[in-house]
């Protein structure tokens, strides 16, 4: 029987290891580093009474696989939300997504986004990178009011280093009829997005999905057992307690940079290509209130650089159980850095609440009423598709699989797009029925190096 090994318990991890369960494969075991499952999903509850999800995530899917696994595991214990986004600039709140609702503008800026705008839409230019498509999708009004500087802050990334094949429904495109009649009749429009209605667990945070997988895993489920080392010849993986394995197929969900790094065997070329592979980090910070929420929103964008975050969620608001009462509530950030945008740890949590006062989040007498903080440092925020990614991802990940290592989830994969909660749990599961049935993945797909250019001819 093939023996699979499973790198790491987070969504991608959890949902291979319950495919093999509940195909009665009886040859696997899953290792996770940390005390705890759910990888950038988890949730932790401190000893206030306050609980925090390591960013601002929301349960919508794309697949019935998904969704009949989530209706098993949580049953009713969930409540169902309607979207409520929100952008904070000019000192004013402007209903999401931006280009349909810039009649919230000052009406210079509105005529600034309009005219850029219908004139970029007339000319209709070509793009070679994320940063020339801004320009040439939206023109240099909405460009230079929202859509650069909110992806610097949320990719610290310069976008003229990212390619433009990764947005698909991550980025709302422009409908200049659309966004001329809301202008002209004063009309909001919110209804954009695939989670424009979501799910969120009742208790325990976005963490108690993954936690609800551990009873169909155990006793297979190795908890504070490190990787450190794979030795691709002799298919073995090898511990930090100095313990090891040895494997037919491995599934590995921990970042590909480093996967390549540990592994005994790849060659010059792959270990060049994995040096290619850009991420950013980020600090998430929650702050618990001593007063009932002040508002109904879910989520606020923050493009302006007079605070350190990108994004603030009123967590709160996703179930009532997540503060010790109804009289508390609780704000949660995100801040990205990176080498092109340093954020210094020292004072981020001051940082942050004083960002949350400047923006009307919160009052200045509620720092009194700040009885809770919580800061999680994340090494690994999001896998940036720069423009040299895919070309890296097209020598790795041939290699590897190969010799029987398939590397999937948010940063196995390297791939953003597919790096929600459903579409990690599916490469896990997806990947399960490839390698014992043959089956072709369908949310993973391999990445196709840049065209290279041919020969001129001569006349």
């Amino acid at each position: 029987m093939t023996r699979v090994v499973i790198l790491g318990a987070g969504p991608t991890g959890l949902g291979a290891a319950y495919r093999l369960q509940e195909l009665g494969h009886d040859d696997w075991d899953i290792y996770e580093r940390s005390d705890h499952v759910g990888g950038l999903a988890s949730s932790f509850t401190d000893d206030k009474g306050f609980t925090y999800d390591i960013g601002g995530h929301v349960l919508f899917s794309h697949y019935k696989y998904f969704d009949d696994l989530v209706d098993k595991l949580l049953g009713d214990r969930f409540s169902s939300l309607d979207r409520e986004a929100w952008i904070w600039m000019r000192d004013r709140f402007l209903p999401y997504p931006f280009q349909n609702n810039i009649r919230h503008l000052p009406k210079d800026e509105v005529l600034a986004c309009l005219s850029g705008l219908i004139a970029a839409q007339r000319e209709s230019r070509g793009s070679a990178n994320f940063g020339e498509w801004i320009d040439a999708t939206f023109g240099p009004g909405i460009a230079a009011s929202f859509m650069r500087p909110y992806n610097f802050k949320v990719w610290a990334t310069p976008p003229e280093l990212m390619s433009k094949q990764w947005m698909g429904e991550r980025v709302a495109v422009v409908d200049v009829e659309r966004v001329l009649r809301n202008v002209l009749l004063d009309r909001d429009d919110v209804s954009w997005g695939p989670n424009n209605r979501f799910k969120y667990p009742l208790r325990g945070g976005t963490g108690a999905i993954y936690r609800a997988f551990v009873p169909y895993v155990e006793p297979r489920l190795h908890l504070g057992t490190e990787a450190r080392a794979v030795d691709l010849a002799r298919k073995v993986v090898e511990f930090a307690d100095g313990t090891s394995t040895r494997y037919d197929v491995l599934i590995s969900t921990i970042p590909l940079d480093q996967l390549v790094s540990w592994s005994t065997g790849p060659t010059a070329e792959v270990r060049e290509a994995a040096t290619a592979l850009v991420h950013n980090s980020s600090y998430i910070i929650g702050v618990g209130v001593a007063r009932p929420t002040p508002s109904t929103k879910c989520w606020i964008y923050f493009p302006e650089d007079n605070t350190p975050f990108y994004r603030v969620t009123y967590l709160s608001n996703y179930s009532p159980h997540m503060t010790p009462d109804a009289d508390h509530f609780i704000l949660l950030s995100e801040t990205t850095h990176s080498p092109w945008k340093p954020e210094p740890a020292e004072g981020i949590v001051e940082r942050v609440v004083a960002g949350m006062i400047a923006t009307g989040l919160l009052e200045e007498s509620d720092r009194a009423r700040i009885v809770s903080t919580h800061r999680i440092d994340v090494p690994y925020e999001y896998p940036v598709p720069t423009l040299g990614r895919d070309d890296a991802l097209a020598v790795i990940q041939p290699f590897m699989m190969e010799r029987d290592v398939y590397s999937r989830g948010r940063f196995g994969a390297w791939q953003y797009e597919i790096g929600n909660m459903d579409h990690s749990v599916m490469q896990g599961v997806e990947v399960v029925n490839s390698v014992l049935f043959g089956v072709k993945e369908e949310t993973w797909k391999p990445a196709s190096p840049s065209p290279r250019p041919g020969p001129v001819p001569v006349a």
